[in-house]
């Protein structure tokens, strides 16, 4: 049986850090307040020379060489992101040019901060389906292009960054046991699209448009929907929370984390956090904790580990792998 097995991770971060005391002389916030409320203590913030194709890039790079290949061996480049280069052509094209790789296929998936996990999933169906035997597979998002700086509600909350892993085609015996994308579950509900927004695009206003959110309808779905992904996938696996080693969240919020984790019964030693080190970076935010937690020794090779995400849509979903 073909399996999609992780090869190698990767991330990037722009080179400018803003702390929570940053915006005390912009917006009515403090310090305590925001890591209060949402556990983060700094974001990165791109410079002009900094785009969602170059952090892609990096975390590509990143994650080719962690995985001891070079573009030449990639077949498929999938990247998620909201926060494209240009309208079109698709930023993986863009990247796909920049890591100098003129085979294969490129494009990008759009599901703002659910892309990583929708985007592995279907990195997972090419590989099984024979299209693609190694598939690079970004999250990138420069947030900061859309923020509203004067909405405190919301530009506190994000920030810019890129993580990517490789997949590749491996065989196992069709077993929990086996190593690699194991099950998943995948979500939407139109209905809710007005609680997290961009109030603009090519269509509508032809302009970018800012961020919006409706702050406390998003944390009162947030824990029932992805604890609806995620038993689905326990269901389809046929394993508990207990089987998991590790849990890695969409980096949004501590406060959703710790209740998500609560609901499910995941012990607190085994979800990575670090929403406090780069704030909600969308697409980009659960590729970045796994490569902070493969990087420290945490996340081993035969780990169960159980990715998460919902984002605006609203999207969400679940996927269990096997490192």
């Amino acid at each position: 049986m073909i399996r999609s097995v992780v090869r190698g991770t990767g991330s990037a971060l722009p080179r400018r850090i803003m702390k929570n005391a940053d915006f005390e002389g912009m917006v009515e916030t403090s310090d305590e307040w925001i890591a209060q409320r949402t556990g983060i203590r700094q974001r990165h913030i791109a410079a002009d020379d900094e785009t969602t194709a170059s952090l892609g890039e990096a975390a590509a790079r990143a994650a080719l060489a962690d995985a001891g290949l070079t573009p030449d061996d990639i077949d498929l480049i999938v990247l998620a992101t909201s926060t494209p280069n240009n309208t079109f052509p698709a930023t993986a094209v863009e990247i796909q040019d920049r890591l100098g790789m003129h085979h294969g296929f490129a494009f990008d998936m759009q599901a703002v901060c659910s892309g990583f996990v929708y985007a592995v999933t279907t990195a997972d169906l090419y590989i099984r389906g024979g299209l693609a035997k190694r598939v690079l597979v970004i999250g990138s998002e420069t947030f900061s292009r859309i923020l509203d700086w004067s909405d405190r509600s919301t530009c506190v909350l994000f920030g810019d960054g890129a993580g990517a892993l490789v997949l590749e085609a491996g065989e196992g015996g069709g077993t929990i046991a086996d190593r690699g994308v194991l099950a998943a579950s995948l979500r939407s509900d139109g209905t809710h699209k007005d609680k997290l927004f961009v109030d603009g695009g090519p269509s509508t206003t032809g302009t970018v448009g800012h961020l919006r959110m409706e702050g406390r309808e998003v944390f009162k779905h947030a824990v029932g929907m992805i604890t609806d992904v995620i038993e689905a996938t326990f269901s389809a696996a046929g394993i508990t929370a207990d089987d998991l080693d590790w849990f890695v969240p969409h980096q949004a919020n501590k406060r959703i984390i710790d209740a998500s984790a609560k609901k499910l019964g995941i012990a607190e030693q085994k979800v990575v956090v670090t929403v406090n080190l780069h704030g909600n970076t969308s697409a980009a935010s659960v590729p970045l904790a796994l490569s902070v937690a493969v990087a420290d020794g945490r996340i081993k090779k035969g780990d169960l580990v159980l990715l998460e995400a919902m984002g605006g849509g609203f999207t969400w979903g679940a996927v269990l792998v096997r490192w």
